[in-house]
């Protein structure tokens, strides 16, 4: 298999010149503009005024020499705003018409591609974030993902794909990039091999992945790649662009077990073309040594490399400080090994870090979430995404404000994962606790509101969506988890301990809500 040279995209580019400059001077429709611009990973912002960029980072890994360009990008370019994402890349927003096609372009030189960010593409390949340091995992998945990316950019332009195909790997059961239920899933085996899962996602319909394989070696994972588009040329949905997912196939062929068995056929297929797609990565050296300071916190997490420590920081609503962001990658920039991991719940982890430089680093992201409630999880929101119907970024923010000022104990409540809409891409029905956004009728005028969910799960053999409760004013959420904080902080436990005493103590306390 042969690798793509990240300057070869560098050809298409003049076309998203051409078309992006129609669309700010107004010759080019906002629809049509959406249906051309997502190849590039790039969309317009809603009102049509400004410009997102989506930086594919493949496995959420952001080397020094990435993070240096996004910072430099920010500040070449004033960029006022960059996004976490719950896909482990990077949004750039509110950028000019030259600002988007010039850091597109840039990025491409140090190994940042665009292409497929967004439209109906391989979206950016997930990993466990920290994959390789991680102390209980059964192995580095790392390498096989990164590999994965690398293929699946040949599929960019390949006819007849998924709205989405969205790929992920997990080193563990904690399976924080949901392995088990993306379009195709590898999750590691304490052998060193792969179960492999498919067809499964999230929004509309969503779909816990179907068993297609088991103790697969990693070296054949592109055979199983391969298989997953045949099967999608074969059964997917083209005619109606709201069933064009992988999770509906479930449905065309009859089931979990008409699924497996028709992806198997494909498998086969493969297997029997003669194609080579073995792959052997390299596994990447830890070879740094600690520096004998001892650190402690609850952001510091030991590394399984002794002596060595990574930093969570999580900032609010997955939406760093640029200023932040910049001053991160001035401060890692001559620590040897450093590097960012982003994960799937929008907080960044640097790893490799000495216990000095730890420390450092702790200082320099002192504005990272302070509990286990401020780590919730949210989209960009619906006063930028152009399809988004609320704001959840202005819910996650009024509701933070609301909690502090109520003094609520760490653990009172549990991590949230709030999306402006349906398309889930705040991973609503996965947490303990989900807003999805919606519409209530007050004296016969909507009003803005949320659907609240509750008892998601997303860990491998525990996984479950969360339960439909009912629809919330967005102005009352607020007040409605602060009364639910000091519920559960009167009595003496958790929120995780209370919610499996009292299986139904959230919907109880919603009631008054919901009227």
């Amino acid at each position: 298999m042969h690798q793509i040279d990240p300057q070869s995209w560098k050809q298409d580019l003049p076309a998203f010149r051409a078309k992006t400059a129609e669309f700010y001077n107004g010759t080019l429709n906002k629809a049509s503009y959406k249906g051309f611009s997502g190849l590039y990973g790039s969309y317009a912002q809603k009102g049509g005024q400004a410009s997102m960029l989506r930086l594919r980072m493949t496995a959420g890994r952001v080397t020094k020499e990435k993070l240096a360009f996004t910072a430099r990008a920010i500040r070449e370019h004033d960029v006022p705003r960059a996004h976490f994402t719950t896909c482990q890349t990077i949004q750039l927003h509110d950028l000019d018409q030259g600002a988007v096609c010039s850091i597109m372009e840039q990025a491409l030189d140090v190994g940042i591609v665009t292409m497929g960010g967004g439209g109906d593409f391989p979206r950016n390949v997930m990993c466990s974030p920290l994959s390789g340091v991680e102390q209980g995992e059964y192995f580095d998945v790392l390498p096989w993902a990164e590999a994965a990316g690398e293929y699946l950019m040949h599929f960019i332009k390949a006819e007849k794909m998924p709205r989405k195909l969205k790929v992920g790997f997990s080193n563990s059961p904690k399976n924080m990039t949901h392995a088990t239920f993306r379009d195709l899933g590898f999750a590691a085996r304490p052998d060193g091999t792969f179960d492999v899962y498919s067809a499964g996602g999230l929004g509309n319909n969503p779909r816990f992945g179907v068993l297609v394989a088991q103790a697969v070696a990693p070296e054949k994972i592109l055979y199983y790649i391969k298989a997953m588009w045949l099967t999608f040329r074969a059964y997917g949905n083209y005619e109606n662009r709201g069933k064009a997912r992988t999770r509906y196939m479930q449905e065309v062929c009859g089931g979990a077990e008409g699924y497996a068995k028709a992806y198997q056929e494909k498998l086969a297929e493969v297997l029997a073309s003669g194609e080579d797609l073995d792959i052997h990565p390299e596994a990447p050296a830890y070879e740094k040594q600690g520096d004998g300071v001892v650190v402690a916190g609850p952001r510091v997490l030991e590394q399984k490399q002794s002596g060595l420590y990574t930093v969570a920081w999580h900032p609010l609503g997955g939406q760093p400080a640029v200023e932040t962001l910049c001053a991160l990658s001035d401060a890692v920039a001559d620590m040897e090994a450093v590097e960012l991991r982003l994960a799937p719940d929008e907080t960044a982890y640097i790893i490799n870090l000495t216990g000095v430089e730890a420390q450092k680093v702790l200082a320099v992201t002192a504005d990272s979430a302070r509990s286990l409630f401020e780590t919730s999880v949210s989209c960009i929101g619906g006063k930028t995404c152009q399809v988004g119907t609320r704001d959840s970024q202005g819910l996650l923010a009024a509701c933070v404000a609301a909690v502090r000022e109520a003094g609520l104990p760490d653990g009172a409540l549990p991590q949230m994962h709030i999306s402006g809409c349906p398309s889930s891409c705040g991973t609503h029905q996965t947490g303990a606790m989900g807003f999805r956004g919606a519409s209530k009728l007050v004296d016969g005028k909507p009003q803005p509101a949320f659907t609240l969910f509750v008892g998601g799960c997303d860990a491998q053999g525990r996984e479950v969506m969360g339960k439909e409760v009912g629809v919330l004013l967005e102005r009352d959420i607020p007040a409605f988890l602060v009364e639910l904080g000091k519920t559960v902080a009167a009595s003496g436990m958790d929120h995780a301990a209370w919610i499996q005493a009292n299986p139904e103590g959230t919907a109880e306390v919603a009631k008054a809500y919901l009227g």
